[in-house]
């Protein structure tokens, strides 16, 4: 394991320190974990779809759910939200995956394509409806906050507002992530329309915005997955991206002074992110296993723990991680439906402003 997947890790080593070294020779975590661990073992693997390492403390789940479950494997890849969809309808004769994470907008796709199931799982009934389909083919795990990402040691005046990433001397410094194929793109589309006037029914100042950074020649480079370990070595000056990735950069991956993680003045936005249980998929009981364990106080006490906050109510945050978690009243969380209903407007629009399409 190189450093910075350890310190990726790192706070959930500290969690596992309060449970037995071995899958239950303690208490369950919740009642039937023991019994879906045992059917679990006897297919010995799950194909997690999206769940990138250096993403919302994935690789702390990982790590955790290893530990606690001997003997199941896990797969997982990197493909961004809109191309996770894209992925599970190509293979929905053959299901290849288990599990499927993405931003919560795409998720309503892939129950509009039919490719994911129902399933509860603990703590389900808990989550507020607007977080959690009918029938459970989705359920959010964890919301972001958009916010600027500052390399302070590339940029010597930081940032603070949407007015400021224009000026001139932020020329070639700006990295987003594609609202196209990612979830995160999407947001950054919103959180940037509701920083110029927009809403949730009113994108076009987003779009505008956006194209507008890209005319100002303040754009870098726009990226389909998440350019973490790019930024973490000092690649990338200004990312827009999310809290949760710059509070991470610097308490846990080196990065100290060295970053500033801005809320921007104007106002920003919250992302839910979703989880579903895929149809047909070749490992149905260590998926379950999964969703169970992620949506457990414990898998939310993980999240939180890589700055991260947890979608299930009264999760209790350890102090040294609320601390650095302060509420910014400017950023107004995104509605899920409205949100996929604007998508094509956004990709669409996008393209136009930015690329001349």
């Amino acid at each position: 394991m190189n450093r910075r997947d350890f310190l990726a890790t790192i706070s959930a080593s500290a969690l596992l320190a309060a449970l037995p070294a071995h899958a239950f020779d303690g208490a369950e975590l919740y009642p039937g974990e023991k019994a879906l661990y045992d059917a679990a073992l006897q297919e010995g693997l799950i194909v997690s779809f999206d769940t990138g390492p250096t993403w919302a403390n994935w690789a702390g789940q990982f790590k955790a759910f290893k530990e606690r479950y001997p003997g199941v494997e896990m797969v997982y890849n990197d493909l961004g939200s809109a191309a996770t969809v894209v992925a599970l309808d190509k293979s929905r004769n053959r299901p290849q995956a288990d599990t499927a994470y993405y931003f919560a907008g795409s998720a309503l796709d892939a129950v509009n394509v039919d490719v994911v199931e129902g399933y509860k799982p603990v703590n389900f009934d808990r989550l507020p409806e607007a977080l959690r389909e009918t029938d459970g083919k989705w359920f959010a795990i964890h919301q972001l906050n958009v916010a600027f990402l500052v390399n302070t040691k590339l940029v010597q005046n930081v940032p603070h507002s949407w007015a400021d990433l224009m000026k001139s001397e932020y020329r070639n410094a700006i990295v987003y992530q594609d609202p196209r194929s990612t979830g995160q793109g999407q947001v950054v589309v919103f959180a940037a329309a509701f920083g110029n006037g927009g809403d949730m029914d009113n994108v076009q100042p987003g779009i505008e915005y956006l194209g507008g950074l890209t005319q100002a020649g303040n754009v870098l480079r726009t990226v389909g997955t998440t350019p973490y370990a790019q930024f973490v070595k000092g690649e990338i000056p200004i990312w827009i991206g999310y809290e949760n990735d710059g509070l991470k950069a610097e308490h846990l991956d080196g990065m100290g002074d060295d970053i500033a993680v801005v809320t921007p003045a104007e106002a920003s936005a919250a992302a839910p992110y979703a989880i579903s249980l895929v149809k047909g998929g070749p490992n149905p009981n260590a998926g379950k296993l999964w969703l169970n364990f992620v949506m457990s106080d414990f898998g939310q006490q993980i999240f939180a723990q890589g700055f991260v906050r947890p979608s299930v109510p009264g999760i209790e945050l350890p102090a040294e991680v609320a601390d650095k978690m302060p509420l910014a009243p400017q950023v107004t969380a995104v509605d899920i439906a409205l949100a996929t209903a604007k998508k094509p407007e956004i990709d669409a629009g996008w393209a136009k402003a930015v690329l001349g399409q």
